[in-house]
């Protein structure tokens, strides 16, 4: 208990920081909330930043934004007048968490499989025909690879639904587009770890005292190459989670994920985007931490 107190205590100063330094690049950047195409007269600008706390001096901003975000409250939505903040992610966070989840669990019985088996054939047509494929799903953005995927299988095609939300099939290209980013990285990353370890001492005697090859790959090279993988899979959830508020998701669910503009002026938006990417790899790393792992001195 007092490992799991500690490591919960050093996420503090870690997600102080990144609060505080996103809200004051969020202020270093030109422009504001309500500096439109067309420019509010300068009386309802006032009055609208009166409203919203901005007309207070940065530091007193930032003290309340902290006090507020500490107490769960994330004041009023300026995109959607009579919403608060927090009722607007509540009634949309579901969507974005779910298909966030979908996706890395997707991109990972892909992306594993896949360095496994271009790893185990180096420099054969197993290697550089996948690798190709993770190379070309690197390159490709989603906003690319998911107006091609709904063109193929559900305009021309018809297999799938183009946009809605509300059953399991309509999960499937947009979480086939986001899965299918972050397997490519996933899968050369996998395939340069286990290059790395199958060549190292304990895997050479493991093969010299008689092991299966199978047992050998599996048991004593795979488990110690998957280090860096899953360090890499704390970030991936972040931007497939929070990454999903704002994309709208390829633009296949209407709104799926448009973020309200929230208080603190320029920190518009910043909870659910910047400080979520901060904090839920936080999470993961508490959570590998605490799994196995044997509390540090």
């Amino acid at each position: 208990m007092a490992y799991v107190l500690r490591r919960l205590l050093e996420m503090v100063p870690v997600l102080l920081v990144v609060v505080v330094a996103t809200f004051f690049l969020a202020h270093a950047v030109p422009g504001g909330p309500f500096d439109k195409d067309r420019p509010l007269p300068a009386e309802v600008k006032a009055r609208l930043e009166q409203y919203y706390g901005l007309d207070q001096p940065v530091y007193v901003q930032l003290g309340n934004y902290v006090v507020r975000l500490a107490q769960g409250d994330l004041g009023p939505s300026i995109k959607y007048p009579g919403w608060s903040v927090r009722e607007v992610i509540g009634a949309r966070i579901g969507v974005s968490v779910s298909l966030g989840l979908v996706a890395l669990l997707l991109a990972v019985l892909l992306g594993v499989p896949v360095g496994v088996l271009a790893a185990s054939r180096p420099n054969s047509w197993l290697d550089r025909v996948p690798m190709g494929f993770t190379l070309v799903g690197i390159c490709v953005p989603s906003f690319v690879l998911g107006p091609i995927l709904a063109l193929l299988f559900s305009l021309g095609l018809g297999w799938l639904p183009p946009c809605g939300w509300g059953s399991a099939i309509h999960y499937v290209l947009p979480a086939c587009t986001l899965g299918l980013i972050t397997a490519a990285p996933l899968a050369r990353l996998t395939r340069g770890s286990l290059m790395e370890v199958r060549s190292l001492d304990y895997v050479r005697t493991a093969r010299a005292k008689g092991v299966p090859p199978l047992r050998v790959w599996f048991v004593h090279a795979l488990r110690n190459a998957l280090l860096p993988v899953v360090t890499y899979l704390g970030p991936a959830a972040a931007g497939l989670v929070s990454g999903s508020f704002r994309r709208r998701v390829l633009r296949l669910r209407k709104r799926l994920a448009a973020l309200p503009e929230g208080p603190c002026g320029r920190l518009v938006g910043l909870f659910p985007s910047v400080d979520l990417r901060g904090l839920l790899p936080l999470a993961v790393d508490l959570a590998l931490s605490l799994h196995g792992a044997e509390p540090r001195p």
